[in-house]
């Protein structure tokens, strides 16, 4: 598999675990917002090697509880399973961030249990998606994933990343007719890195967040503000 990038401890990729995180390169969306944008054209980038993060993982056993799989999109890697079975044989909990365009890989690691939490980026509502994701694609595979996580057949969360330029009022409660039912949600505070795709966005600010909050409440379990 493709391997651009591995942070060897991190507290905060999974919740309550200690994780390494392995990124791979390259993401059929390009989200203007991006905080990975240097990844996702799979252009010139160093590649690590799977031997050196498998023999990491080995020596970390004792210590590290999780793997954590991002990107870019992991599921655009034809060998994403073959990987996931090899950090499973060696009993990691294996976490991954998709953005949800994969729905019969998303499903089948999730029914064979080489997944234990999937974090899905929920760019915007339905009818503001392709806009917000500067890409052509097809929204069932996105409603089938979300439709799927619903069924609560894995441990999962949902995420937003809110920009001032892309989101509104009308959008969030079109996510809250969407989302219903669903078990947590993070609303994320944009901050641009300085590798954006597009320059000059801006965070929604405090206030506005708590009022997205509010709205999503009504529908999803849980709503938590990150970043604010």
């Amino acid at each position: 598999m493709k391997i651009c990038g591995l942070e060897k401890s991190s507290l905060v990729d999974y919740d309550g675990k200690i994780a390494a995180v392995v990124f791979t390169p390259g993401c059929n969306f390009s989200c203007p917002f991006c905080q990975n944008s240097t990844l996702i054209k799979d252009e010139n980038i160093t590649l690590l090697e799977e031997k050196e993060v498998f023999d990491y993982l080995l020596k970390r056993k004792n210590v590290i509880d999780a793997v954590v799989i991002s990107g870019g999109e992991p599921t655009l890697q034809p060998d994403l399973t073959q990987f996931i079975k090899k950090v499973k044989s060696l009993n990691y909990l294996v976490k991954l961030d998709t953005n949800g365009s994969n729905f019969k890989l998303l499903k089948n690691l999730a029914e064979n249990k080489l997944i234990d939490y999937v974090a899905m980026d929920i760019k915007n509502s339905l009818n503001s998606y392709e806009k917000t994701v500067s890409a052509k694609i097809n929204i069932d595979e996105i409603k089938k994933s979300v439709s799927f996580l619903l069924t609560d057949q894995i441990d999962y969360e949902f995420r937003t990343t809110l920009v001032r330029e892309l989101h509104n009022k009308k959008d969030i409660i079109e996510m809250a007719n969407w989302l219903s039912g669903a078990k947590r949600l993070y609303l994320q505070k944009f901050k641009d890195s300085g590798n954006c795709f597009l320059k000059g966005l801006n965070a929604v600010d405090e206030s506005t967040a708590f009022q997205y909050q509010k709205i999503l409440k009504s529908t999803v379990q849980n709503v938590y503000l990150r970043g604010y």
